[in-house]
């Protein structure tokens, strides 16, 4: 369970690793996430975490959610709650805040987030179709074009390339490399690119692929 945590994307920037090598690098604001409830295989027939994120003002915040936190004893209601799944009993209890601090530099983690949402957007932009002459006259620049068969097969096959709703999609980038840790601030430095423009909210875990075999 120490190695979900709840955050936000705040932008890019580039630093120097150990090598001296340039790094592009996403900063993530991570946690702290105060665990809100804690589920058990006896009682709700899985095992798993409810932890929480920023905060909200109570006057955003609906009675059974602010009762929900109070319960937790948390001052404050938070903004985003996840619920995270367990292998087995959880060592955490209600109160308990997961941090930064599980995390090490160096290791691979997954980040999950929904993408830019891009709107209504035609073939050229949504699936990078070539589209017609750029010429003067052509008439034709880009649009979509035929699309259709003759009598056989008489249809459009499936899975046709059509203009449509682009991005707002939920993503998971796999096996990111935190590049340094800021505990001090709750910031994760990760190499590479997250989904989400900046200030989404994301999910941070220990990545699921790529992980050395234990012994």
């Amino acid at each position: 369970m120490s190695s979900t945590l709840l955050g936000k994307k705040l932008g890019m920037t580039q630093v120097y690793d150990a090598k001296n090598v340039l790094v592009p690098v996403t900063v993530v604001e991570a946690g702290p996430c105060p665990v809100v409830q804690v589920k058990t295989k006896q009682i709700d027939g899985y095992d798993a975490v409810q932890i929480g994120f920023s905060k909200q003002k109570s006057k955003n915040a609906s009675k059974a959610e602010q009762n929900h936190a109070k319960k937790a004893g948390l001052e404050e209601t938070p903004r985003v709650l996840r619920e995270v799944r367990l292998e087995g009993a959880s060592t955490l209890k209600v109160g308990d805040v997961v941090t930064v601090a599980d995390f090490q530099e160096g290791q691979l983690i997954d980040v999950s987030g929904v993408t830019k949402g891009k709107g209504f957007q035609g073939v050229v932009k949504r699936f990078r179709v070539g589209g017609g002459p750029a010429t003067h006259g052509s008439m034709f620049h880009r649009r979509i074009g035929s699309i259709g068969m003759r009598q056989t097969p008489g249809r459009v096959w499936k899975n046709q390339a059509m203009p449509g709703h682009m991005g707002q999609l939920a993503r998971t980038m796999q096996n990111l490399i935190i590049v340094k840790i800021l505990p001090e601030k709750n910031l994760l430095l990760v190499k590479g690119a997250i989904p989400g423009a900046n200030g989404d909210d994301v999910v941070v875990r220990t990545a699921i692929k790529g992980q050395p075999k234990k012994a």
